[in-house]
């Protein structure tokens, strides 16, 4: 349990970094349970999404730092299948609601 306390003892940037990563990836949890609880189902949230790719991204970044090719192989693999989900969520708003953005005279 020493290298717990060692690790913490010796942060620094990219050690932060990688707890920041970790936090946001882990807070996407939270948002889809609170968002479940108020609707009284199970539901995944847009920011479920968002968070899982931010937090993804970052903990790839850590994991290369790091040179722990598990971890990066495991982040990588994620951050494709959040980034094809919002793919997905984004063609199907798009399909549904029409094009949006700046160039539409609503």
């Amino acid at each position: 349990m020493s290298w717990f306390v060692t690790w913490f003892a010796t942060m620094n940037i990219f050690k932060a970094f990688g707890l920041v990563g970790q936090a946001v990836f882990g807070s996407r949890f939270l948002v889809q349970w609170l968002a479940s609880e108020r609707l009284g189902k199970s539901v995944i949230p847009l920011a479920f999404w968002y968070l899982s790719l931010i937090g993804g991204v970052i903990t790839f970044f850590y994991a290369i730092y790091i040179e722990e090719p598990v971890f990066i192989i495991a982040q990588f693999g994620g951050i494709v299948i959040y980034s094809r989900n919002l793919f997905f969520i984004y063609r199907d708003h798009r399909a549904t609601h029409g094009l949006m953005g700046p160039d539409r005279d609503d």
